[in-house]
């Protein structure tokens, strides 16, 4: 089992960065360099407890498709997905906001499983730990820039 522990830090109200970080057409947006595509479940706007989203994206050259159900709710505090289907044997990714004098200290930990043995733990430690540790880092990097520059207006659906 793998572990990834990432903290944020984002000038913008901790409502803000909780309510933003649900947003599906945020995330596509910040994962363009995959082609990520939400294609079923909630593919529009934000997602909630109970709810699903199935990933579309391109990874490693290949398209890969992964669903995510959200298992934990706490308005503004924090909020739990869980892959139901797709490539890792498991995947749990918890996300944590904190206010920091008016602003967010955001913090991702997850926790997940590669298949295929040997060879899965290989790939791990060879490659994919860092792919999804930059690919994360970048998303919040977008995630800060937008909420610190005024950008999340085009996202204020609620």
């Amino acid at each position: 089992m793998s572990i990834i522990h990432l903290e944020t830090i984002i000038n913008a109200p901790l409502a803000a960065v909780f309510k933003l970080s649900l947003n599906i057409d945020f995330h596509m947006q910040s994962m363009d360099q995959s082609q990520e595509k939400a294609i079923a479940g909630v593919t529009s706007g934000y997602i909630k407890k109970g709810e699903t989203v199935t990933w579309r994206g391109k990874h490693f050259g290949l398209w890969l498709t992964h669903t995510s159900l959200i298992t934990e709710y706490k308005p503004y505090t924090s909020f739990v997905d869980e892959m139901t289907n797709g490539r890792f044997k498991s995947f749990h990714h918890k996300h944590i906001f904190t206010d920091q004098n008016g602003g967010t200290k955001m913090q991702d930990i997850i926790t997940y499983k590669t298949p295929y043995g040997l060879a899965g733990d290989f790939f791990d430690k060879t490659v994919l730990y860092n792919y999804l540790t930059r690919l994360i880092k970048k998303r919040n990097a977008h995630l800060k820039y937008t909420l610190e520059n005024g950008g999340d207006s085009a996202f204020a659906k609620a």
